[in-house]
């Protein structure tokens, strides 16, 4: 049966999809403002890195909540909120008050929202649909999610290079209230009946986390590729950018990234392999070609290529993971799960976020970027050494071999 079948899964797909597109215009956007505003590769890291220090915060809270309470509930909140800090960054750009530190602690709000939001949005997929196309609504999600942040990021550089950063921020905005509308019509009942003892929640989750190794160890993996992407892709990227090949062609390399995505939701929707997590796992090597092309004096056309090549790798290791994660942990435990597992792969984005810039001024953009792509390789080459990794197999009946 197609997944598309289902009610409540079409509107998980256009919440998903419209907050997605918001979302890609924001980060673009947000850079390029900073930088107009400061020049600074360092305040810009403060701003990128207040978010996602307030997600690795609460993001256990998050997954905690997402067990308790109805998850489509908890998704019409973090939409509206966004839509709402969102708002209030617009209106500080283009009004000429967005100050660094108000910035930051816009930042840290929005970074708030996300963390409540993550795991909910990723453990509800299995409540829309049953469990033999599990596969294929992963794949489905993660393709509109994609569509979004292909069109916001070509959006965000031209809005940007056009009208300015502030409007890019403004749109972003009411695309999250259309997020939260379609939230709102999702009827799935919950998946637990909540306890009435965080801590030991907590623990419970925990335990489920910590007993699976191939859990913890991709965390690691990811932990290590985030906070060098954080530093690399969000703080040097816009930067770099700004002194070579202009702010649109980077607006079209994040779109090709993308795009690439794009494709590699087709690809796993099509294409499902029974060792699914080893591929996903080893495809992630592709992370270090951005960062070998930024390397040398940027050009668009090798970029593009890069970018495209890395979106597709990102989608095929996003889907094998989502899947063996709804396949293999109990259902009421499996936002908790979630949220260790996001949290181990963002507790380092502050820092990477944060230490670009003062490194780069320090030794250098060039050995700066080789030092991550080499971090990224060796954490990948060590994920793959567990054996776990590498004899996880999908459950679903249409799982083809590798």
């Amino acid at each position: 049966m197609n997944p598309l079948a289902h009610d409540d899964f079409r509107w998980l797909l256009t919440g998903r999809t419209c907050g997605e597109l918001g979302n890609a215009v924001a980060p673009v956007a947000l850079a390029f403002a900073v930088l107009d505003r400061t020049g600074s590769a360092v305040d810009l890291g403060f701003v990128v890195g207040a978010r996602s220090l307030a997600s690795v915060l609460l993001v256990l809270f998050g997954g905690m909540l997402a067990d308790r309470l109805p998850r489509s509930v908890i998704l019409q909140g973090s939409e509206l909120a966004s839509a709402l800090t969102q708002a209030v960054i617009a209106a500080s750009v283009l009004c000429g008050f967005g100050s660094v530190p108000l910035l930051v602690a816009l930042s840290l709000a929005n970074g708030a929202v996300a963390a409540v939001s993550l795991p909910a949005a990723s453990a509800l997929t299995p409540q829309t649909v049953p469990e033999n196309v599990l596969a294929q609504a992963n794949a489905y999600v993660r393709i509109g999610a994609n569509l979004g942040r292909f069109t916001g990021a070509a959006v965000g550089g031209v809005l940007v290079a056009g009208l300015g950063s502030g409007w890019a921020i403004a749109v972003n905005a009411s695309l999250f209230l259309s997020a939260a509308l379609s939230y709102r019509r999702i009827r799935v009942e919950p998946a637990v009946v909540p306890s009435s003892r965080p801590l030991a929640e907590l623990a419970e989750g925990w335990r489920e986390f910590s007993s699976r190794s191939w859990i913890w160890t991709v965390a690691a993996q990811f932990c290590v590729v985030n906070a060098v992407n954080a530093g690399a892709v969000q703080v040097l990227g816009p930067l770099i950018a700004d002194h070579t090949i202009g702010r649109r062609a980077w607006g079209l390399i994040l779109a090709a990234q993308t795009i690439g995505a794009l494709a590699g939701g087709v690809l796993a929707a099509r294409w499902q392999p029974r060792r699914a997590l080893l591929v996903g796992v080893a495809v992630t090597f592709a992370d270090v070609l951005p960062l070998v092309f930024l390397v040398q004096v940027p050009l668009v056309l090798p970029l593009l290529a890069a970018g495209f090549v890395n979106g597709v790798a990102i989608e095929v290791f996003t889907v094998a993971w989502d899947v063996s994660l709804q396949e293999n942990v109990p259902a009421d435990r499996l936002s908790r799960v979630y949220s260790y597992d996001l949290l181990g792969s963002i507790v380092a984005l502050p820092v990477g976020a944060v230490a670009a810039g003062p490194l780069a001024a320090r030794f250098g953009t060039q050995p700066v970027l080789l030092a991550g792509a080499a971090a990224i390789a060796v954490a990948t080459a060590g994920a793959l050494l567990n054996r776990e990794i590498r004899i996880l197999r999908r459950r679903g009946p249409r799982a083809t071999p590798v």
